[in-house]
């Protein structure tokens, strides 16, 4: 259930267990999320195969505002910028 107090998550992390790119993406999303106060949530391919079959090569993928923003790894600055806006 959605709480209706808590904002939509405006970053999306798409990873899969086990990856090392995916631990440094979570935390540069999450420092970023929470000195902006941005909310966020993590989806993994390994629960969602629909998700497995667009991003499997790219994981993890970050997604803002449901738009694909970057994959492999995260760019703070970009980040940033981004939610910015």
């Amino acid at each position: 259930m959605v709480d209706a107090h808590e904002p939509a998550p405006r970053v999306t992390l798409i990873a899969k267990p086990g990856c090392h790119l995916c631990d440094d993406a979570r935390a540069v999303i999450a420092r970023v999320a929470e000195e902006l106060g941005v909310a966020w949530e993590e989806r993994s391919i390994a629960d969602e195969p629909a998700l497995a079959r667009e991003y499997w090569e790219q994981i993890p993928v970050t997604l803002v505002d449901g738009r694909q923003h970057d994959y492999w790894r995260v760019d703070e600055k970009r980040l940033r910028a981004a939610l910015a806006r």
